[in-house]
């Protein structure tokens, strides 16, 4: 339920983009992201889980039984299209209000919900950055589901460091020849859409050394006819499924591009741009992977929670015989600590969504700035603190965790990819004390202080002496 005592849903109304946002509409899609999460997404997460996805001798890759129906439901429901422009076929919902649907679908089955999440990404990257040709040709394909996107950044010798990027592209013909190999493609590879639309970082020959001669490209899986219609296959190819931890439904492809004479792609804004753009995507991913720790917390609080009230095992202290054992007073800590935590990561993420998109206020410096400090904090906290969540739903559980059979282990290893990809916990953690607090002497976070003391002031709550303190303690450590 989005709080309007946490964030103030009237101001975005005052937003061309959101004018049409109402109460009502916020109820219907909830209601109905919920029934998609419950009937038709969490069906096949745990048979997907154990089945995983496949690469065939062809190349090609099935993903689990159900998924492909499971998707197609989404597709035929419009739900691609949620944060994409109206003008595009897409919903235009805000950001805050997509987050509660992700927090749904991620809970209810995270590696199928994984695809929907990076087709969205994408989409979020070519409004802000692609010319209007590429938006009107791309995005609705996106926007209806008939097409999926993917993001390319790492290669064998390139993970964090995207400067040592190798894999080339050569102008020719009025669009470019890409070669070099891509690895952890999420969903690079798959039997769900008729097109994946691959976002390519790659360095054109005469580009500067480092992070400053990335160009960024779209290559198509299948190079689109003027018309819309597929065309020929595109030299892209995917040479293996990496077999996981965790999130095993998904499809992660190495990818290679241009084995026989280069993958045709197409420039996304300037040459050498190519970062500042893929950073765009990558900021949306960041907040979207922040919200995938918070659905799968949710999820393991709330399978242990049904567990705990139906469990019975021993007689609690001051307890009967046949009590369950959320009485004994251990698990009943482990269970409201797990509630208290996550009801206040859910509280951080719709505040985060919501300064997304503030950011297309009159506002809008103001809210570019909460923005940008938020996203590392989001991305790093709710991720590392879904590790502890399903961590303590196994010890609720207790041996019956442990067993694959009762699905509770399968949260605890999808969650442990979140505090990796996207960026991991000490690159946000640079990003937070580097970028957002020493390059603007502190004033983002001491604004941030101020506006919580502000509140804090105003609300009468026992807790207050305790929150003056951290504040007073954070501003004198800055």
């Amino acid at each position: 339920m989005l709080s309007k005592n946490l964030i103030n849903l009237d101001e975005l109304n005052k937003i061309s983009d959101y004018q049409h946002f109402s109460d009502d509409l916020v109820d219907a899609i909830l209601e109905e992201a919920g029934k998609i999460g419950s009937e038709v997404l969490d069906p096949c997460n745990l048979s997907g889980d154990h089945e995983g996805s496949k690469r065939l001798d062809s190349g090609e890759v099935r993903t689990p039984k159900g998924y492909k129906e499971a998707y197609e439901s989404l597709r035929d429901g419009g739900w691609f299209g949620l944060e994409a422009k109206e003008q595009y076929g897409g919903q235009q919902i805000p950001v805050t209000l997509s987050a509660a649907v992700n927090e749904i679908w991620h809970s209810s089955n995270m590696s199928l919900a994984l695809c929907h999440l990076l087709t969205q990404g994408l989409i979020y990257a070519l409004q802000k950055s692609a010319s209007d040709d590429q938006k009107n040709f791309y995005v609705p394909k996106l926007a209806s589901g008939e097409w999926t996107g993917t993001m390319n950044l790492t290669e064998p010798q390139a993970g964090t460091d995207l400067s040592s990027i190798k894999t080339k592209a050569v102008k020719e013909n009025g669009h470019y020849k890409i070669s070099g190999q891509k690895i952890y493609i999420t969903y690079g590879e798959h039997d769900l859409s008729e097109n994946i639309i691959h976002l390519v970082l790659a360095r054109t020959p005469d580009a500067p050394e480092g992070n400053k001669g990335i160009s960024v490209f779209i290559v198509p899986k299948f190079i689109p006819n003027e018309d819309g219609s597929l065309g020929e296959k595109n030299d892209v190819s995917c040479l293996s499924i990496e077999k996981k931890l965790g999130v095993k439904g998904s499809p992660t492809a190495v990818l290679q591009f241009g084995d026989n004479g280069g993958a045709i792609g197409y420039l996304v804004g300037e040459e050498n741009q190519g970062l500042n753009i893929m950073f765009e995507m990558m900021n949306h991913a960041r907040f979207s992977v922040g919200v995938q720790g918070l659905a799968v917390s949710e999820r393991a609080y709330q399978q242990s929670k049904m567990y705990a009230f139906d469990r019975v095992q021993g007689i609690p202290i001051d307890g009967n015989k046949g009590d369950p054992i959320i009485d004994h007073p251990d698990v009943l800590r482990l269970a409201s600590t797990m509630k208290s935590e996550v009801e206040a990561m859910r509280a951080l993420a719709i505040y985060g969504g919501f300064a997304l998109d503030m950011t297309k206020s009159s506002q809008n410096e103001y809210w570019e700035t909460k923005s940008s400090l938020m996203i590392p904090i989001i991305k790093g906290w709710l991720t590392e603190r879904s590790l502890e969540i399903t961590s303590n739903a196994i010890q609720i559980h207790g041996g019956m965790g442990f067993i694959e059979e009762t699905g509770i282990a399968q949260h605890y290893r999808d969650a442990r990819i979140l505090p990796i990809y996207e960026g991991t916990t000490a690159i946000q953690a640079n990003d937070l004390v580097f970028r957002k607090t020493l390059r603007d002497n502190g004033k983002a976070i001491t604004e941030l202080v101020e506006e919580i003391n502000s509140e804090i002031s105003e609300i009468s709550n026992s807790g207050n002496e305790v929150l003056k303190n951290l504040c007073e303690k954070m501003t004198q450590s800055l």
